[in-house]
């Protein structure tokens, strides 16, 4: 470790020490953030725990957010979540700061329905943060608003809330090093008890910046890959394109800014449409899926969709062991084979519609062939009715893993994408993702998944409920959320999904497993789902609330519940209509053929149409 006060280069000799643990309180606007900030600055890598909300209704809010983003330079990767503790306790080393710890009590007041009239018990949650920034060995930056330099609240809330920071703070200051207070960009150095306070004087750092924290060498980090080029898209069936691959996880959760399809060329889409030979609105949702994909290419009239491609995520959940599904979890491995040899209904529909094939190994329960498995994050996922799913690293490569994919996709060329999954019991956390999500009771949203019995649904009932009391703590964090119930395969899907619009490339969503990832990947990546369409509606219930979350409409209603990318296959081809209607349909003028606005040539013919009425040619058209 690199000693206190000396520059990065110089080598303590010294056995490694623990780093310091500072807690720095202070009011709003304050200067607490930017003294925090400045004690780490010599660091060469620092993590920044943020706990509030990116996206948000209030203005001053998000330019709040900006600003502090602005501020942090490269050396940062930032973290959002609400789950400090476990990201601590993730990686005790790499110097760390937490801004602040005032939203994520506002955040876990919020999870636990703690703004009631009933007093909520939140020791367990203090004592479990306490012990993991005891056990953290890095430097260690805590931000949190003094609650003692307010006025007190006039609402039972307002007052809940400052009492509950204060005993925080207090719990946090006793197993911190250090406590400073920030007062008007003043910083004064607390005593380490109360009992010091009064016979020690303290001085306030005035003119010079306080010392920094001494910095840590930085861990060894994987460099982002460039893909190499996959397998030309076309083909039925295939696998993963590339041999081996390494993502780098740091901010996998931290998306671009995802831009609006192009809303000019909509209109100019929609105007083209009343130039055909057809009474305009006659094709129904056929016109509008043509507008839509003419707005994600850019162009009117739309080109033909070339390379569709479908990836389909594949994992075990540790929650099918319960009774859940109607087939074991082998059944996982030995479909995710079917697929790779072209057998599945996804590559008959595939063959069909002339797309491609990828199947990804993300978390199957066996070891399967090298193309399929090189982006695999772990063996199975934890079960969710008792333990997480997946660590926060764990999440944050299968997050990784999912944007990876779609790059390389998109970089092959293709040019519409399909998300699709395997995985048995997967129906489990995907209704648990929605039911928290849109805060729904289990029996509202549960189905049959693969076929179960009365007393298999009462025991995926059982494990859902189970599932969305351990989620509701993590609904303002969908890293942390998918984390905790999602599993490799759904959180790989989420991160496909929201990378998938960031490249401005549509997407059909399949069935509810699908859509419960896009939920997700919609408070990842807001903004996403205007480059989806829905391909079509399962018979699960959780699918018509997800799809209405969404606000998104169906293509089909077959009442199928196959997954695999089946029922968005199945919208492929009047996708793929719709384009060729807009593009290849002849207009008015080139077919000869006179629209019901045209001017008869005629205008004092007694038999000349009465104003507002269709001409006979287009009657004869509309027949």
């Amino acid at each position: 470790m690199v000693s206190r006060g000396t520059s990065t280069g110089e080598v303590n000799s010294q056995p490694t020490r623990a780093g310091v643990r500072t807690l720095v309180l202070g009011g709003v606007r304050s200067g607490k953030s930017g003294h925090g900030e400045s004690l780490l600055r010599a660091h060469t890598e620092v993590r920044y725990l943020a706990t509030g909300p990116t996206t948000s209704t209030d203005a001053e809010w998000v330019a709040r957010v900006a600003a502090h983003r602005q501020r942090r330079d490269e050396r940062y990767t930032t973290l959002e979540t609400i789950d400090i503790g476990g990201a601590l306790r993730s990686d005790p080393h790499t110097p760390t700061l937490i801004d602040d710890l005032g939203t994520w009590l506002a955040a876990e007041l919020d999870a636990l329905g703690g703004w009631g009239p009933e007093p909520v018990d939140l020791a367990e949650l203090r004592a479990t943060l306490c012990a993991a920034i005891a056990s953290f060995t890095g430097d260690l930056v805590i931000i949190s608003p003094e609650a003692g330099l307010s006025l007190v609240p006039p609402t039972p809330a307002g007052r809940r809330f400052q009492d509950e920071l204060g005993t925080l703070n207090e719990a946090v200051a006793a197993a911190c090093d250090r406590v400073v207070l920030v007062v008007a960009g003043r910083v004064v150095e607390l005593p380490a008890n109360a009992e010091a306070a009064a016979p020690t004087p303290v001085t306030p750092v005035v003119s010079s910046p306080p010392s920094p924290l001494a910095p840590r060498p930085a861990p060894g980090r994987p460099e982002r890959t460039k893909p190499e080029t996959p397998a030309e898209p076309g083909a039925n069936p295939t696998t993963a394109p590339q041999k081996s691959s390494s993502v780098d996880p740091t901010d996998a959760e931290v998306f671009e800014t995802v831009a609006t399809p192009d809303l000019g060329i909509a209109r100019a889409a929609r105007e083209r449409h009343l130039t055909l030979t057809k009474p305009a609105g006659s094709l129904g949702r056929m016109e509008d899926i043509g507008v839509w994909l003419a707005s994600c290419q850019g162009v009117c009239p739309p080109r033909p969709v070339s390379a569709p491609t479908v990836a389909v995520f594949a994992g075990d959940h540790g929650v099918a062991r319960s009774g859940v599904s109607a087939f074991p979890p082998e059944v996982t491995a030995q479909m995710v084979a079917n697929i790779a040899g072209g057998g599945a209904a996804v590559n008959v529909l595939a063959r069909r519609s002339g797309a491609t094939v990828h199947v990804f190994d993300m978390s199957v329960d066996a070891d399967t062939a090298p193309d399929v498995s090189r982006f695999k994050v772990r063996r199975s996922s934890g079960d969710l009715t008792t333990t997480d799913a997946l660590s926060l690293a764990e999440a944050r490569t299968a997050l990784a893993a999912g944007r990876a994919i779609a790059d390389e996709l998109v970089d092959s060329g293709a040019d519409l994408l399909i998300g699709g999954e395997m995985g048995i019991g997967n129906t489990t956390p995907a209704t648990v993702l929605i039911g928290t999500l849109s805060r729904r009771e289990p029996v509202e949203i549960v189905g049959r998944g693969t076929g179960i019995d009365d007393a298999g649904w009462i025991r995926k009932t059982a494990a859902i409920r189970d599932g969305m009391r351990r989620a509701r703590r993590h609904v303002h964090d969908p890293l942390s959320l998918l984390a905790s119930v999602a599993g490799a395969d759904l959180t790989a899907l989420a991160g496909f999904l929201a990378q998938a619009a960031v490249r401005r490339t549509p997407v059909i969503l399949d069935g509810m497993v699908v859509t419960a990832a896009a939920m997700v990947a919609a408070e990842l990546a807001p903004g996403a789902s205007r480059w989806w369409l829905a391909g079509h509606r399962s018979v699960e219930p959780a699918h018509t609330i997800a799809l209405h979350h969404l606000d998104l409409e169906p293509v089909l209603d077959l009442s199928m519940r196959l997954g695999e990318g089946s029922g968005a296959l199945a919208a492929l081809p009047l996708v793929a209509s719709a384009v060729d209607i807009l593009s290849t349909m002849a207009t008015f003028d080139e077919a000869g053929v006179s629209d019901r606005d045209a001017s008869p040539t005629v205008t004092d013919s007694p038999s000349a149409t009465a104003p507002g009425e269709p001409s006979p040619t287009a009657v004869a058209v509309t027949r």
